[in-house]
């Protein structure tokens, strides 16, 4: 059990396969396009308040906005939805894991990779996404935000090089997804635009 009054992360970063149909839609509507706008109501799947964040730092870094992907924007809602609803063990089974209570196939991600394809499949199950996408994720408890959880990835140098497209990351993003929710916050990169477009 995690205490209380402790923020706990676990960071996950994986490479994802991305097409397939929609699940999820907002279950509320979100505002757009400045940093001022954050109040996240913890009990509510969030997807462009983390997303600004996220952009309005690599700006400061001197890098260009990547666009938001409504595509993206589903698959991370699918997957903060399902990890508040079915926390995995994460002695076992990391972030990357899904349970059996959606349509997607079930899977325990391990540190060994051997669930890969299991995590990879996951937005091709989700989403019409016609490339490739990474993902990071963190966990917070009591409370998630999408500032806090920018701030613990900042902190950490391999999620901090993915954000700013640095090292093995520098490839251009082409799409951004994310979705807070009240422990969860998740952001997905992918290299090709969404033909979806972006969010609402």
């Amino acid at each position: 059990m995690i205490p209380l009054r402790r923020a706990v992360l676990l960071l996950v970063i994986g490479l994802i396969c991305v097409a397939g149909t929609g699940l999820y839609t907002p279950t509320a509507e979100a505002p757009r396009h400045t940093s001022e706008a954050l109040g996240i109501v913890p009990s509510e799947v969030q997807a462009v308040p983390l997303a600004v964040l996220v952009n309005d730092y690599r700006v400061s870094q001197g890098l260009e906005r990547i666009p938001l992907s409504a595509s993206l924007d589903r698959v991370a809602e699918a997957h903060v939805r399902d990890l508040e609803a079915h926390p995995p063990d994460t002695t076992v089974c990391n972030l990357h894991s899904w349970s059996e209570a959606g349509s997607w196939t079930a899977c325990c991600y391990t540190a060994d990779h051997a669930a890969a394809q299991c995590m990879w499949d996951k937005p091709r199950e989700i989403t019409d996404y016609p490339g490739h996408g990474f993902e990071i994720a963190a966990f917070a408890s009591p409370e998630m935000t999408a500032a806090g959880a920018v701030e613990q990835w900042k902190g950490s140098s391999a999620h901090h090089a993915l954000i700013l497209n640095q090292d093995q990351w520098s490839d251009r993003w082409g799409a951004l997804g994310a979705a807070v929710s009240e422990h969860y916050a998740v952001l997905w990169f992918g290299n090709e635009p969404d033909p979806e477009g972006p969010p609402g």
